[in-house]
């Protein structure tokens, strides 16, 4: 986009609304009809294919190199591998509290039950077969403590080839523990490489990303000819869940873990991290507010600068609890909007691939975006279905992003109790 042009997330809401517009159009006065079957399949249709096939081809290198420079990055200095683990503890920890709460809220309001099961069924069926081998619902998918052990790999390359992304990501998740513990130039040099990989695949993800708009507008034109006035019901109490989700995290969780964990008033905390709070949920990016929250971590929260720069500079990518929130109850939602019903174990699975997701997302605006897409894939739910919730997704970036960038200095201030300060700085308030 041309430097003065149109925000993304601007044309992304025009977008939405000419799909939807045209949509409902179709759904209350032509239904049914000739020219709209035509549309849906050779126009929106394929068009739509075009960009998921696009995030497909791109989300496991940038996932698999997302996640290896993560886990590998907090040991880049001796000093600060203890630091580094105890922010991948608190990562993890705190990230799967929060999948935990957004699939239980999604579980109790059940945002997007009550659509017409054999429509939303049937809209499921063509969407499978639209997909092709992307969506293909694999019948043979092992259960059981077969599933347990599906996680782990014997051919890493045959994991990626067949898109079993859970086993991909446990891959990336050992090997980036690997370089961790990896002290020699050969290593290093193999974690910048891989980084390079990260950056090669961001850049095309973002590129991709570009042509969301006309992408949505197909989405939901489909979705809405079929849907009408019901989609925009489900699409509110959708929206109102997630903030739930959020609140409760941020007003309930997050001050536990600073209190118990931390040693510090949640008072205090949140007093302190006003300015990194309203940055964040402008700018809808943990890496745009990065330099606010290293600025409120020295000046305000007073925290030791070596391991509060670090636990921050990898938070921005690795600690994003509102982003593990929102695919949650994003995956949870559609599934139930078209009728798909997720059995335990696919739910522990979509509990796993959005805590791993979460360390894996770049803090960028619609960075969650491909991890989503898979996830429903994996579950058998449309990935057209984002479509849906992208419309209102600005709106919810802003809040998820504000989430996670309180998560890191959270973490920062919880991982810096005991270490040393340097000369001069004042100690840590209680």
């Amino acid at each position: 986009m041309k430097k003065g042009g149109l925000p993304l997330h601007w044309q992304m809401l025009i977008g939405f609304l000419v799909g939807l517009i045209f949509g409902l159009f179709a759904n209350a006065f032509a239904q049914g009809a000739g020219w709209v079957d035509f549309v849906t399949t050779y126009i929106t249709g394929p068009i739509g294919q075009v960009f998921l096939r696009l995030l497909f081809m791109l989300v496991i290198p940038l996932l698999f190199s997302a996640l290896v420079v993560g886990i590998a990055e907090m040991g880049d200095a001796r000093s600060l591998k203890r630091v580094g683990l105890r922010t991948l503890a608190f990562t993890v920890v705190v990230s799967g509290i929060a999948v935990v709460l957004a699939l239980f809220v999604a579980n109790v309001f059940e945002p997007g039950a009550g659509v017409d099961r054999a429509m939303a069924s049937s809209l499921l069926e063509d969407a499978r077969e639209g997909a092709g081998a992307i969506i293909q619902s694999n019948a043979e998918t092992p259960s059981g403590i077969n599933a347990v052990l599906a996680i782990i790999p014997s051919n890493v390359i045959a994991a990626m080839s067949a898109n079993d992304i859970l086993a991909v990501m446990f891959f990336a998740l050992m090997f980036g523990i690997g370089l961790l513990f990896t002290d020699s130039k050969e290593a290093e040099l193999l974690q910048k490489g891989i980084e390079g990989i990260f950056h090669v695949a961001m850049k095309l993800i973002m590129w991709v990303i570009r042509l969301a708009p006309i992408a949505i507008a197909c989405f939901m034109f489909n979705l809405a000819s079929v849907f009408g006035w019901d989609l925009l019901i489900r699409l509110g109490a959708y929206v109102g869940v997630v903030l739930l989700a959020l609140g409760v995290h941020m007003f309930v969780v997050y001050p536990l873990v600073l209190r118990i964990a931390g040693g510090v008033s949640p008072i205090w905390f949140f007093k302190n991290v006003q300015e990194a709070m309203v940055m964040a949920f402008s700018t809808a990016s943990s890496n745009a507010t990065l330099p606010y929250a290293l600025k409120v971590a020295d000046e305000n929260l007073k925290l030791p600068r070596a391991p509060a720069r670090f636990v921050l500079t990898i938070g921005a990518t690795a600690n994003q609890n509102g982003t593990a929130i929102f695919e949650g109850v994003t995956v949870l939602f559609l599934a139930q909007f078209f009728g798909v019903d997720l059995t335990i174990g696919q739910q522990v699975i979509v509990l796993l691939m959005c805590i791993l997701g979460g360390i894996g997302t770049a803090g960028v605006p619609a960075g969650s975006l491909p991890v989503v897409a898979l996830i429903l894939a994996m579950v058998g739910v449309p990935p057209e279905g984002i479509g849906i919730v992208l419309g209102v997704d600005r709106f919810l970036d802003m809040c998820r992003t504000t989430l996670n960038v309180t998560g890191d200095l959270a973490c920062a201030t919880v991982v810096s109790r005991g270490e040393e300060r340097e000369a001069g700085q004042p100690a840590l308030q209680t």
